[in-house]
């Protein structure tokens, strides 16, 4: 599932491309995606510019001169910048043709994704935590937050109403980091190691973003499907293999339905 790196980094690849630039021609292929496209949008869109293009947690948002276009590319969506006449492939869905000869496609096989129109602002933003990267998140933040809270802080820090953009792979990761144990009751760690966490969770993001490029190109594979986080791991994906800084066995459990690798000897 694309995350907060691959969105930022999609952002950052269309943005030349598509910004400025009038919609000649929104054509939707398939409407059925986790909320059904905007009934109209075609004539919704036609002829608005494009003003600035944003990222909202892991929504991509086009403002345009009279609304906003909501964009998210759910379990296995993307977005790719095309040249005109090229054909379409299975499961593209939706095309935005552009005053400068380019269009934008989206190609979604699970169909979880959305594009959804508003003259105002979306509801699906209003319930959302700040931006891990923005000043606003920070370990005095975490910690006023987490008290009295029994639930256990990997899930804690991926809850979108606490911070947004914090997935499995960067939850993980920031923990181990940390020293801190996934299954620790997000309640009973101080604020001292709320700071570093909060630090490291700005440093694992900020290093996928980078690594991710800034050209749509860096994050397309060459079979044309979205790339991830590919730096070395020292923990997600390494259920039963070797700690890198202990040597010990890497252990797997589950968490708010979603498995989490740690390390019981580094992390408390």
């Amino acid at each position: 599932m694309p995350e907060l790196p691959e969105v930022e980094t999609t952002l950052r690849g269309i943005n030349p491309y598509i910004s400025s630039q009038k919609i000649v021609q929104l054509t939707v292929k398939q409407p059925s995606l986790r909320w059904p496209v905007t009934e109209n949008l075609n004539c919704i869109v036609h002829g608005q510019k494009i003003r600035t293009l944003r990222r909202r947690a892991k929504y991509i948002i086009l403002q345009l001169d009279h609304g906003s276009i909501l964009i998210h590319l759910g379990m296995s969506g993307s977005l790719r910048i095309i040249e005109k006449s090229e054909v379409w492939r299975k499961h593209d869905h939706i095309e935005m043709q552009l005053s400068n000869g380019y269009g934008l496609r989206y190609h979604d096989p699970r169909r979880f994704g959305c594009w959804l129109w508003s003259a105002d602002e979306h509801s699906q933003l209003s319930k959302l935590g700040p931006e891990p990267l923005d000043d606003e998140f920070n370990g005095d933040y975490l910690y006023q937050l987490s008290r009295k809270r029994r639930l256990a802080v990997k899930p804690y820090i991926m809850d979108s109403a606490v911070v947004v953009g914090v997935g499995n792979i960067y939850a993980a990761e920031s923990l181990f980091r940390s020293g801190i144990s996934p299954q620790r009751p997000a309640g009973r760690i101080s604020s001292k190691r709320y700071h570093l966490l909060a630090a490291n969770i700005k440093y694992i993001l900020s290093a996928a973003i980078n690594q991710g490029g800034t050209t749509l190109r860096d994050f397309v594979s060459s079979d044309g499907q979205p790339g991830y986080f590919q730096q070395s791991l020292d923990v997600y994906g390494r259920a039963g293999q070797s700690c890198k800084v202990c040597a010990g066995r890497l252990r797997e459990i589950r968490l708010g339905q979603r498995s989490s690798v740690f390390c019981p000897n580094c992390q408390r």
